[in-house]
């Protein structure tokens, strides 16, 4: 069976029970997202003023840009645990680059975070696709090295909110129509990514092998091919992050981004990205997102106890991880019984 079958074989029972129950979650992320600003605002009206919506869309919308990239690797069952470490290099070849030329468009500035994201996305494709070791491993390898060579870069430095040009700054801050740049750049990524995992071969192939990679083989998907995409295109967007990272805070040192790819990956299954492969979307992931970063700013809020973050933070994770559990269970349960029944 040729690959362009296999992305438009009809959906069967257990495929529409999946995307029923995909949708429910997105949904719930939806509800759960505006109880928990309708508690925090009644605690707190000032939560729902336009400066502090501002605010909470700024603060999602990096971690969203990095949730859409994890997403493409993550729906292949894989996973890129480096994107914290591409994130902060990108951000320290940012802030040198406009220290060191203060006239760089800021269109050139954001090519040059895409192609140093997409290349360390090839080093970590190539080994885990060209090598066949486990992306977890590889990852992990590779989040120490670009780690390593940006603290070897920096050498202590670091390059602050005065050493950049203010229109590069004012990215961080400014907004049309009172929505955030920084929201909008993430809305837009989203869209697009969204679009061409739906609506492109290639994207639909990528669950096919999350959802089972022997059986894309057999099918005649390039399966190193497309997990090999899937990791460029995660640090393409782990650099454009970077970029992003360095409009928002202004000061960047080898430290930048430190620790996010553990909120990363929480974000994308929170959102119902299946941490087994195969299931989700960036939109589910982009809600995860936001609603992990609204937990961190209503607790703030709410005066409670910080660890009851990661606590919360845990506990949605083991209750998606569950769902996804059980989502595969019933989803096997039905297809067995459409082949008993077809016996």
């Amino acid at each position: 069976m040729s690959a362009e079958r296999v992305a438009d074989v009809p959906r069967d029972d257990g495929t529409r029970f999946a995307h029923r129950l995909w949708v429910a979650r997105e949904s719930g992320i939806v509800v759960a997202l505006a109880l928990l600003l309708l508690v925090t605002v009644l605690h707190n009206p000032a939560f729902a003023s336009p400066q502090s919506l501002r605010d909470l869309l700024l603060g999602a919308a990096i971690l969203v840009v990095l949730a859409v990239g994890q997403t493409v690797v993550v729906v292949s069952r894989n996973i890129d645990l480096s994107v914290g470490a591409v994130l902060g290099l990108s951000a320290f070849a940012t802030g040198t680059l406009l220290s060191s030329a203060p006239g760089t468009p800021t269109a050139l500035v954001a090519l040059v975070g895409l192609g140093l994201g997409a290349l360390c996305g090839v080093v970590n494709g190539v080994l885990v696709a060209a090598a066949r070791v486990p992306a977890l491993v590889i990852t992990l390898g590779t989040l120490h090295v670009f780690r390593g060579v940006d603290h070897r870069w920096a050498g202590g430095r670091q390059v602050n909110a005065a050493d950049m040009p203010r229109d590069f700054l004012r990215l961080g801050t400014s907004t049309v129509l009172g929505v955030p740049v920084l929201a909008i750049v993430a809305v837009v990524v989203v869209v697009v990514v969204g679009y061409c995992l739906r609506s492109y071969r290639g994207g639909r192939e990528l669950y096919a092998i999350g959802s089972e990679p022997a059986a894309a083989r057999l099918a005649g998907i390039p399966v190193g091919r497309r997990v090999f995409t899937a990791f460029v295109v995660c640090g393409a967007l782990a650099g454009l992050a970077g970029v992003l990272y360095a409009a928002r805070f202004g000061t960047v040192d080898a430290t930048a981004g430190t620790g996010i790819e553990l909120q990363v990956v929480a974000a994308a299954v929170v959102g119902g990205v299946a941490i087994f492969g195969g299931s989700g979307s960036v939109y589910g992931a982009a809600l995860g997102a936001l609603l992990l970063t609204t937990i961190g700013s209503s607790l703030a809020v709410l005066r409670i106890d910080p660890f009851w973050q990661q606590a919360v933070v845990g506990a949605l994770i083991l209750a998606a991880i569950g769902i996804d559990r059980l989502l595969a269970l019933r989803a096997a349960d039905r297809l067995r019984g459409r082949s008993s029944h077809g016996a």
